[in-house]
């Protein structure tokens, strides 16, 4: 049995509740998690903005060693951040060792990439009256940088705010989801053990009521939030007139035309929809096929998707473990019966086991039912029928969500007009949706989002730009 608290050094505050925390293998309770409450998180962002001021003007090659430093960090304890992502959120042990080493790497590229933002020089004398003057821009940190992070990629969607916020000079606070909680205090533990000033990093724990106090807090000047659109749109309300980044729900549409690789097409979506128990926010989960060529690629995905082997989150060959709790799984089978009861049929039938639900997939599933609009967040995928591409944009289209998206096809023009013509932050063209790269820009349109992330454009978006203008000669 562990008990959680929040990580602010130098203080202590009682949490006001705490709450069991149940592993998602097997349900039994294997400890507390604090609620760090108003107090809690007054007291972590007090912290963070003395921290800010006393090292505001530290030289980016500190900065610098300081990423170095907990990327190595994260190295060395690579086997005790996995088993942890494995056991508290049930992420198969081989994705979640994954995980841990892709978090260094994001880190050190955060490390390699500072030096190379730059302000620019403008020409002021554009307009007459600035003739002779000097005009040039910086990037300066906001100052306390809120995180609040998902359950389902602890280590990674966290350093991927830390990172680029103490890069470019702030110092951050994180929130993070319930099951990720102690994947974050070991890395703030960490970090601060591999020489980070304390207080550059802090961490509050517990659930909603703590993120709204993070959020709404008047020392806070930037908030990036990785999670669904409901509690993003609860949390922007909370921090009123500031910056707000946001990477939201998703619907994610992959699309089969009739020139496409059926079997890439049908192993890569697989892949995409159900490992990890589709608990991604890119994770497929529309599937759209050519008539033509539905009848020769259902089969080839389904029998995909009965490859994938469902076991127990340590086994290193299972590909889909638990769901993060019982309730999770719960929710999606009951997305699943609206859709049977609404006339959708079984290509493939999911089975449960507490936690743990199969690949299903289903085919036949209308327009109004919740698997078509909503986001599932499990390893359910829906496969639907189009007459032509411009049936294919228009149903790939017919989603509250935009994240990103992904086109199976052997013609550069198809791919073209994908490109144009789908409302998604990213297109993938002969890559499923699920596939993700850290130096490129990624966020959604409509309810997916607000901003970017990605290496530099997460630092662009956790900076601001400031003029500095010089009338030469000037006594």
């Amino acid at each position: 049995m562990f008990t959680a608290s929040s990580f602010i050094p130098g203080a202590t505050v009682a949490a006001t509740s705490h709450t069991e925390f149940r592993r998602p293998q097997d349900g039994s309770v294997i400890g507390r998690i604090g609620e760090a409450g108003p107090d809690g998180v007054d007291a972590a962002v007090t912290s963070a903005g003395e921290t800010f001021r006393a090292h505001r003007k530290t030289p980016l090659a500190t900065r610098v060693a300081w990423l170095k430093a907990a990327a190595k960090a994260i190295r060395d304890n690579a086997a005790e951040l996995a088993d942890l992502v494995s056991e508290d959120v049930g992420k198969p042990i081989r994705m979640a060792r994954f995980e841990a080493n892709r978090g260094a790497e994001f880190i050190e590229a955060c490390a390699a990439a500072a030096p190379q933002l730059r302000g620019e020089v403008l020409s002021l004398d554009a307009a007459a009256a600035g003739a002779g003057l000097i005009g040039m821009t910086r990037r300066v940190p906001y100052g306390v940088v809120a995180g609040i992070t998902p359950f389902n990629a602890p280590i990674n969607l966290l350093v991927q705010k830390v990172a680029p916020a103490i890069a470019v000079g702030n110092a951050i606070v994180v929130k993070p989801a319930f099951a990720g909680t102690r994947v974050a205090l070991r890395l703030a533990e960490l970090f601060v053990a591999a020489g980070w000033p304390e207080g550059l990093f802090n961490v509050v724990t517990g659930d909603k009521d703590s993120a709204i106090a993070l959020a709404s807090h008047p020392g806070v000047a930037a908030i990036s939030f990785t999670g669904g659109t409901a509690a993003g749109n609860d949390l922007v309300r909370a921090a009123g007139a500031r910056k707000f980044l946001a990477e939201l729900g998703s619907n994610a549409a992959n699309i089969v035309l009739a020139d496409a690789d059926l079997a890439l097409a049908a192993s890569r979506i697989a892949s995409a929809g159900f490992e990890a128990s589709g608990q991604q926010c890119i994770s497929a989960q529309r599937v759209l096929v050519d008539r033509a060529v539905l009848g020769e690629f259902l089969p080839l995905f389904v029998a995909a998707a009965r490859a994938l082997k469902v076991g127990a989150a340590s086994d290193a060959t299972t590909d889909v473990g638990p769901m993060v709790h019982a309730g999770a799984a719960e929710r999606v089978m009951g997305m699943v019966a609206d859709a049977v009861e609404r006339g959708a049929t079984l290509a493939l039938a999911p089975e449960r086991n507490g936690a743990t639900i199969s690949p299903g997939v289903l085919t036949g599933v209308t327009r109004e039912s919740r698997l078509w609009n909503e986001e599932v967040f499990g390893p359910i995928v829906v496969v639907t029928a189009f007459d032509g591409t411009d049936q294919a944009v228009e149903l790939a289209n017919d989603s509250d969500f935009g994240l990103q998206g992904a086109v199976f096809t052997r013609s550069l023009a198809h791919a073209m007009r994908f490109a144009d013509d789908m409302e998604v932050g990213s297109l993938w063209i002969n890559e499923a949706s699920r596939f993700r790269l850290d130096m490129y820009p990624f966020g959604g349109v409509k309810q997916s989002g607000i901003g970017r992330e990605g290496v530099e454009y997460a630092m662009e978006e956790m900076s601001q730009i400031k003029f500095i203008g010089i009338r030469p000669g000037a006594s």
